[in-house]
């Protein structure tokens, strides 16, 4: 039976590493997106229960009946460090975030030990229909994770982690907020029931931003004018977007050391952020 497109991963070699890549900290929530049966949840909890102080996992599990197999699981294991959310993630996760942030804002007044801010990490084995739209989420998050380590579909991790001569519009968005790397590729045999396409798990870790709230909103304005028409010129895409004349474009490109030929896969995150402080 396969539940809301989920694709369960059965390799306990590739859980291990999904769990080492986190890192786990005292004081940390781990918040995981679609527990499922418990692959990655159950491994985590025995693991760490008595090892880290203030450990804690937040699973927010869809589908009730997982949810309710994952609970007596946990009731049966006597695991006091987990709390399962029967709950859309896409829809529940700010709410929670939000949530997380105050009760940690309390502990930290009776625990000297847990330090203020991101406290929290996100892992996940993702269905792929939903990584767009998770990975948005993320990104207007005020308090975002401190890592984030996701599986996905393996096409999708390479665009996220692209690097000019092949920036694209996923890689643009998400690599303003956190540095990506890829750090294991499975096999759709590793999985039950196989998906159609092979997977990879990716690690993102937040960036601090030194920009303005104008300077985002600017910047992706910017990533939809630049990606808009991938096949054009990126002077063309610049001109059609803005509204400003050619010679502006190209004293622009120029600034940012861009021929004027230049396609917007050539454009790196550096460079779009310049663009984006520049006010146009």
């Amino acid at each position: 039976m396969q539940y809301l497109g989920q694709h369960f991963l059965k390799n306990n070699s590739a859980i291990k590493k999904i769990i080492a890549a986190l890192d786990i900290q005292s004081g940390e929530t781990i918040i995981e997106i679609g527990p499922g049966k418990g692959a990655l949840t159950l491994p985590m909890a025995e693991n760490f229960k008595f090892l880290i102080p203030n450990f804690k996992i937040l699973a927010i599990e869809k589908d009730e009946e997982l949810a309710d197999a994952l609970i007596s699981k946990i009731r049966e294991l006597k695991l006091e460090n987990v709390e399962i959310i029967k709950d859309d993630a896409l829809k529940a996760l700010p709410e929670i975030i939000k949530n997380l942030k105050l009760t940690n804002l309390l502990r930290q007044n009776q625990e000297s030990s847990i330090k203020s801010g991101q406290t929290y990490k996100l892992v996940g084995n993702i269905p792929y229909y939903i990584t767009g739209k998770l990975l948005r989420i993320i990104s207007e998050l005020k308090n975002k994770p401190s890592v984030s380590v996701l599986m996905v579909q393996k096409e999708v991790a390479e665009r996220i982690c692209a690097a000019t001569p092949k920036m694209n519009l996923l890689a643009a968005a998400t690599q303003y907020w956190a540095d990506p790397e890829i750090i294991l590729h499975l096999k759709a045999k590793e999985f039950d029931p196989p998906p159609e396409v092979d997977s990879a798990v990716i690690k993102l870790a937040t960036r601090t931003l030194a920009t303005s709230e104008l300077e985002t909103k600017n910047y992706y304005k910017l990533i939809h004018i630049i990606f808009k028409q991938p096949r054009k010129t990126l002077a063309n895409n610049l001109k059609d977007g803005l509204g400003i004349s050619r010679a502006e474009i190209e004293k622009i490109l120029n600034s940012l050391n861009l021929p004027l030929n230049s396609r917007p896969q050539d454009i790196s995150i550096e460079q779009i952020i310049k663009l984006s402080q520049m006010n146009l």
